[in-house]
């Protein structure tokens, strides 16, 4: 089994040290000793990737850390606390029922939301092989933060399962948790979490194709794309795009975006040339893994713009999702920095809108 974890960011410790000064202020006779801070500490990435995997919201998944630290250091800070024999397991445990909780907020904040919703994209490294130099240089402790956040395709696909459905999927599947451990963790018999865990590998296979197009080929045809979309090639697009392809914008009524999925081959190349032709003056394009795939990460000066993913047939190669970000709420994570300088300049020019219904801008 995986359980992943990883080597901590500085970044990560400051959020814990804030966290941990805030909880002593409150509560000065239940403080936590530095062995269990960096007990906490030392599962913090693992914790984060199976609560967004989870929730698919960066905020939600910091919310719910922060409340898995604070029954931690009330758990470990009082006088007569007995000693956790695996604290790994505990927080786990603690973090993935803190998620479940809150799925009822969630929801009913999706009620509201304008047009589609598309989880939150993360910036993450590439594997090694596919490139070295960047693996390198990149900061380690980030890189095993994001290694277990699954794609965007699978991210969407997971938010039509039940919340208990999608836990049992995330620990199974992606961080290879036994049924009975996984039991043990919410509190259900292991032939309940067997059922769970068979309704959603039959879910999510019945959506998703057994095998993922090469990362390379991935790489070469968003590129592709991103040059025929942004220069008005057409004929390119048609190619590129699969008969029955679907865009999904998620601008959150905060940017301009269609308010429902684009759905054909005609109808997502007419949308992308009305958003070609609107886009800003002097776009800076920095191609970039967005939760483990190759992705466009497009920037208007030092501030992100847009997040665009794309699905792959793995048979012909032709494009079935886009997933594209807009709303600056779910891009405040994106920094410039992060995305590399290897950019690409595009100059935006006023056109006709060839959009689909649209949300303007408030």
């Amino acid at each position: 089994m995986s359980h992943s974890g990883g080597g901590h960011s500085s970044q990560e410790q400051e959020r814990v040290r804030v966290t941990q000064e805030a909880f002593m202020a409150d509560s000065p006779a239940e403080q936590p000793d530095d062995r269990a801070t960096q007990e906490f500490v030392g599962h913090r990435e693992l914790l984060f990737s199976v609560v967004y995997n989870m929730l698919g919201s960066v905020a939600d998944t910091e919310d719910v850390l922060q409340e898995t630290w604070l029954a931690w250091a009330r758990r470990s800070g009082r006088p007569d606390a007995a000693g956790i024999e695996n604290p790994r397991a505990y927080l786990v445990r603690v973090a993935v029922n803190q998620a479940l909780a809150r799925q009822a907020t969630i929801s009913r904040r999706r009620e509201t939301y304008v047009g589609p919703w598309l989880p939150e994209p993360l910036l993450t490294t590439p594997d090694a092989e596919d490139s070295a130099p960047a693996a390198e240089a990149a900061d380690a402790a980030d890189a095993a933060l994001r290694a277990e956040s699954v794609s965007m395709a699978l991210l969407v696909i997971l938010e039509t399962l039940t919340p208990l459905e999608r836990a049992v999927f995330v620990l199974h599947e992606v961080f290879g948790y036994a049924h009975p451990e996984i039991a043990e963790i919410l509190g259900r018999s292991p032939s309940a979490v067997r059922q769970l865990a068979h309704r959603a590998r039959e879910h999510v296979q019945a959506r998703r194709p057994r095998y993922q197009a090469d990362p390379r080929v991935r790489q070469r045809i968003t590129e592709r794309f991103i040059a025929a979309a942004l220069g008005g090639d057409l004929s390119a697009l048609m190619r590129l795009l699969a008969p029955d392809v679907t865009m999904w914008t998620d601008g959150g009524g905060k940017v301009r975006s269609a308010l429902r999925p684009v759905g054909g081959r005609d109808k997502v190349a007419r949308f992308l040339r009305g958003y070609a032709a609107r886009r800003p003056q002097g776009l800076d394009i920095r191609y970039r893994h967005v939760n483990g795939d190759p992705s466009a990460v497009v920037f208007s000066g030092d501030s992100p713009y847009a997040v665009m993913v794309m699905d792959l047939n793995p048979g012909n190669d032709q494009v079935t999702h886009i997933f594209l970000v807009t709303n600056p709420d779910k891009l405040a994570g994106v920094r410039l920095e992060d995305a590399g300088e290897d950019g690409t300049g595009e100059t935006g020019e006023d056109g006709v809108d060839g959009t689909p219904e649209l949300e303007e801008r408030p």
